[in-house]
């Protein structure tokens, strides 16, 4: 992870460990039998039979991601956040995001990362820093995620998906970070990246 005191990625460089798997120890959990309950292209949902910690048997359900979760806080010269605003079909609510997406098995974090900037929002970076790595929500998935902070940014004309109607926004840096402190910034990837960057910057 890199803070403002950590590494920088220069465009085309190879991070040296660009695995986001946390740390496995000796699980306190034994699975005896495990079926695919759902799957779609973007998700399975395994239906797990267990041994409990305390001994007892149990089932746990797990939402495996074929992808990680990329973020990207583009940064401008004059300190301004870019923001994306879309409808979350979950949620059944309108959502203020830094650009995010998936980044496949096989595609660097940082590739991705370039990727889903362009496609939702035309903006291209020169510089680029990642911020942080983090899992979602580890009790029910294994969604992990990566997040960086692109600055020198260049303009460009924007392709998003057919499930992407987005409005994009400028806002100051200060004013994204009070955003995720009164409720008006939900999204859990956009507050890691927005807080974390305000943390770097007060070391």
């Amino acid at each position: 992870m890199g803070g403002r005191g950590g590494h920088s990625i220069e465009v085309g460089a190879r991070p040296s460990d660009d695995s986001v798997q946390p740390a496995v120890g000796d699980s306190p959990w034994q699975r005896l039998d495990r079926r695919v309950a759902y799957e779609n292209p973007w998700l399975t949902v395994w239906h797990d039979e267990v041994i409990r910690p305390d001994g007892a048997p149990g089932i746990y359900g797990v939402v495996h991601f074929a992808n990680r979760a990329i973020g990207v806080l583009a940064i401008d010269e004059r300190d301004r956040v870019l923001l994306v605003g879309q409808h979350r079909y979950p949620l059944d609510a309108y959502s203020w995001e830094i650009p995010e997406g998936g980044g496949g098995p096989d595609e660097r974090a940082l590739d991705a990362a370039k990727r889903e900037l362009a496609e939702e929002t035309g903006y291209r970076a020169a510089t680029w820093r990642e911020l942080g790595r983090a899992a979602l929500s580890n009790s029910v998935t294994d969604e992990l995620a990566v997040f960086f902070v692109a600055t020198d940014l260049q303009g460009g004309a924007a392709s998003p998906e057919g499930t992407e109607e987005l409005q994009t926004r400028w806002v100051a840096f200060d004013e994204a970070l009070a955003m995720t402190l009164d409720g008006r910034i939900s999204d859990a990837l956009t507050m890691l990246a927005v807080q974390r960057e305000a943390l770097d910057r007060r070391t």
